[in-house]
């Protein structure tokens, strides 16, 4: 009897053994698992950060170049000559923005998007929350918006019928 007593313990301290092997494999697997999911994480963070790291500066950047679309427009109405040189470093300065994923965000004839676009008016029109006018251009770096376009959209007035 003491025989199949040692070996029903035996078996019993065995089957233990292996569960917790296989625990600890199942542990092991999980944490293999999360610290592969952790790398990725991290990887898309830190490229993320360095395609976004520009934002506060090409922000900074967009303004100098509305004041100078708007200095351009003027010098091409009053002299020629200062319009070439002034269109000539316009140009190279709107490459530079090209060159780093600064597009500006496509706005007349367009549906309104909330995500791209700042209502500042609307006007009646034919057609609903279409874009009419562009007050402000509006900018996105890679795929995302940095800064809203500002827009005058249409809108489809209702009359109100006077049923009596």
């Amino acid at each position: 009897m003491t025989k199949h007593k040692d070996e029903a313990e035996f078996q019993k301290k065995l089957e233990e053994q292996e569960t917790a092997i296989n625990d600890y494999t199942n542990l092991l697997k999980r944490l293999q698992a999360d610290f592969e999911n952790y790398i990725k994480r991290a990887e898309k963070e830190k490229e993320e950060f360095t395609i976004y790291s520009t934002h506060k500066l090409v922000g900074k950047l967009l303004t100098i170049m509305d004041d100078f679309e708007k200095a351009l427009n003027v010098a091409k109405q009053n002299d020629g000559e200062i319009s070439k040189g002034l269109e000539m470093i316009y140009k190279q300065m709107k490459k530079t923005l090209d060159e780093e994923g600064v597009k500006s965000i496509v706005t007349i004839g367009q549906k309104f998007d909330p995500f791209k676009h700042e209502v500042v008016d609307i006007v009646h029109g034919e057609h609903d929350e279409i874009i009419v006018d562009e007050i402000q251009k509006g900018y996105m770096l890679k795929e995302k918006v940095i800064r809203p376009s500002k827009v005058r959209i249409s809108k489809i007035l209702e009359v109100k019928r006077n049923e009596s």
